[in-house]
C-alpha cells in the first residue's frame, strides 16, 4: 500500500512539473515609453536577451520617457539595434523623464 502511494505521489509530481508552462525567458510586465509629441507606447512581457527596436521611434525622433515596469533589468540604447556606446541601465521599477532618448532596448 505504501509503495503504491509513493509511486502515485511521484507520478503526480512529474505530471505537474511537465504541465506547468515555462516563461520562455520573458520579462514579466510592461515597458512603457512615449513617441512623437508624447504618444504613449509600450511592450508587454518582452523577450529577454533579444534586442528590440522601439515601435514609433525614428532616426529624427527617438522615443523618450521610459518606464521599466518589468521584472527584468532593461538596457536602453540611443541607437537602433542596441548599438553604440550611448546607453542606460534601468532596474525593474525605474521611471525616467522626458530627457532620456532611446531607440532600442534589451532585457536581462
Amino acid at each position: 500500500m505504501r509503495l503504491r502511494n509513493a509511486v502515485l505521489a511521484a507520478a503526480s509530481a512529474v505530471a505537474l512539473v511537465v504541465a506547468v508552462p515555462t516563461s520562455a525567458n520573458a520579462a514579466v510586465g510592461d515597458f512603457l515609453y512615449k513617441v512623437g509629441p508624447g504618444v504613449p507606447a509600450g511592450i508587454a512581457d518582452p523577450q529577454s536577451g533579444k534586442c528590440i527596436n522601439l515601435f514609433g521611434a525614428t532616426e529624427k525622433d527617438p522615443a523618450f520617457a521610459p518606464e521599466n515596469l518589468t521584472s527584468s533589468t532593461a538596457t536602453v540604447f540611443l541607437n537602433f539595434d542596441c548599438s553604440g556606446d550611448t546607453y542606460y541601465v534601468m532596474n525593474p521599477g525605474k521611471i525616467l523623464g522626458d530627457r532620456l532618448k532611446l531607440r532600442s532596448v534589451v532585457f536581462s
